[in-house]
């Protein structure tokens, strides 16, 4: 699959794979200096690039794992999600999870992307839905295995 990249930047680097079968391409932050993110604050870390996903795909902006385990910075929304019709610059709200501050360096790895197909649903209102085993057992109600 082909995906449309505009650099909105001379310095932004285009998404590229670690790996030969990575599932997520690494985004750059496209900064004119560092940016250093204050323990347990969130810091908007500009890409440099926008983005053009076919209908029915969706980029989804995920933790690079080593960031997070090692230095406790990671996307503040858990994952991010680009739409295909969006066109403005992808930028990752990397928040520091831990008690130090963290710099982010002009061109360092702060998250990845994975493009993804995805179902439009149609959500249609009932007034009674089918029973099944689990029934209305939340959080925790299929054991602690």
């Amino acid at each position: 699959m082909k995906i449309n990249v505009k650099k909105l930047s001379d310095k932004a680097v285009i998404p590229a794979y670690g790996s030969e079968y990575a599932a997520g391409a690494d985004l750059y932050a496209c900064t004119d200096s560092e940016i250093t993110v204050a323990p347990h604050t969130t810091v908007m870390i500009p890409t440099g690039i926008a983005l053009e996903l076919p209908v029915g795909y969706a980029g989804f902006v995920y933790a690079r794992s080593g960031l997070a385990s090692k230095r406790n910075l990671a996307p503040a929304n858990k994952v991010g999600v680009i739409d295909c019709d969006y066109r403005g610059e992808v930028k990752v709200a990397l928040h520091n999870h831990g008690e130090t501050p963290q710099t982010v360096a002009v061109g360092e790895r702060v998250a990845q992307l994975v493009v993804a197909p995805y179902i439009t649903a149609e959500f249609t209102e009932a007034e009674e839905l089918s029973d099944t085993a689990r029934g209305a057992g939340g959080f925790g109600s299929t054991g602690t295995k």
